[in-house]
């Protein structure tokens, strides 16, 4: 299998970098009317600060972010040489405290007696239950519910970095379509398409779905024993991170040629996801570009097999906020990234999956993802 030469890395995010992300947190936070914001270990943090812990841990790590006051660290001792050598780290106060001292008495002179809270989701609930003991009159509330665009809108370099995510796994595409794939099981070709990933780049591969005949109308199937079958549909979906930022991409392939119904219902989709991307633009809601790429599949007969929402947020974590499904009334505003992935989905008979990756652009959206959408033919 052919491997890359080594990815140029786009320039390291700075301390600057991050003490813009801190400062701009507080504030959303406290527009929110939150007293404050509580980053556990995460993605919330590695975001925040670009710390990341190297192993998980009861003991208490928490960004300490409010409207006014620097923001603070709090870190057990022995992992505190780590934390010093995160890139925003010269942003913030490091705060340790020593084990057999009680880390939640460090904690909250910094949260005051009273006040709401933003919690990464994250957060242990040990560690949440240890503050409310000290702070009895404080309370809670997972960013999910309080501020869940805080990490939504990217700038150029996290555009960068996506962008090259997304060119990376384009390219993991184009060669899985030269391998075989009759008479060999799904796991094989997802471990080729793992492969593939790491060959263009990605540190970290997160999911390889791959749905032969009647397991692609299942769209969270796993990879599993199954032999690919001449004549199969095959549902590929496939991501990760690189330069610490997603991928996320689906295509549908067909071992030999395709029937006319095959055929049909691959064009139906492919139709309905080039609808949901047209769809995007600054200050369209989240729920449009469902409702558009739903519109083209229910026109054709299969509203009932589109089964799930149409795309979720992508970041730092390849699913999160904002979701483009019915019911969000969020606006959409540049610098959202997110899938738009419809599908079809025959029980016991095949389904198929058409999804790229779309930022959202001063005029419309862009697609972060190239790799051909017709049907392709495997062997």
């Amino acid at each position: 299998m052919t491997r890359d030469a080594a990815p140029q890395a786009p320039a390291p995010f700075t301390a600057d970098d991050y003490a813009a992300r801190m400062a701009a947190a507080a504030r959303t936070a406290a527009d929110a009317g939150l007293a404050g914001l509580l980053i556990a270990p995460g993605p919330d943090l590695t975001h925040l600060t670009g710390y990341r812990p190297t192993a998980e841990t009861e003991r208490l790590t928490l960004l300490v972010l409010a409207a006014g006051q620097d923001p603070v660290l709090i870190v057990p001792a022995l992992e505190a040489p780590d934390a010093e050598q995160a890139p925003g780290a010269t942003a913030l106060t490091l705060r340790d405290w020593a084990d057999g001292k009680n880390p939640y008495a460090v904690t909250a002179p910094l949260l005051g007696p009273t006040g709401r809270f933003g919690v990464s989701d994250n957060t242990w609930a040990l560690h949440l239950l240890g503050l409310q003991r000290e702070l009895p009159q404080t309370s809670y509330a997972p960013l999910t519910d309080c501020l869940p665009m805080l990490r939504a809108v990217k700038d150029e370099r996290e555009l960068e970095r996506l962008a090259a995510a997304g060119a990376a796994a384009d390219a993991a595409y184009a060669q899985i379509l030269h391998l075989p794939f009759a008479d060999r099981r799904e796991t094989d070709v997802a471990a080729d398409l793992a492969a593939l990933l790491r060959a263009h780049g990605h540190s970290q591969v997160d999911f390889t779905v791959v749905g032969s005949g009647p397991n692609g109308a299942n769209p969270h199937h796993e990879a599993g024993d199954r032999a690919i079958r001449r004549g199969d549909m095959v549902v590929l979906d496939f991501g990760g991170l690189r330069f610490g930022y997603g991928s996320d991409i689906s295509r549908t392939v067909h071992v030999g040629e395709p029937t006319a119904e095959e055929q049909r219902v691959h064009d139906i989709v492919r139709e309905a996801q080039q609808a949901g991307v047209a769809a995007v633009r600054p200050g369209v809601s989240c729920q449009e570009v469902d409702r558009a790429a739903r519109a083209v599949i229910t026109e054709f007969g299969y509203g009932d097999r589109f089964i799930h929402r149409t795309g979720h947020g992508i970041g730092v974590t390849t699913h999160e906020p904002p979701y483009m499904v019915e019911g969000e009334e969020r606006p959409l505003v540049p610098g959202m990234c997110f899938s738009v992935e419809p599908g079809i989905y025959l029980p016991g008979r095949f389904g198929v999956r058409i999804e790229d990756i779309v930022t959202v652009t001063e005029e419309g959206g862009r697609r972060l993802n190239n790799a051909p959408r017709e049907l392709a033919v495997v062997e």
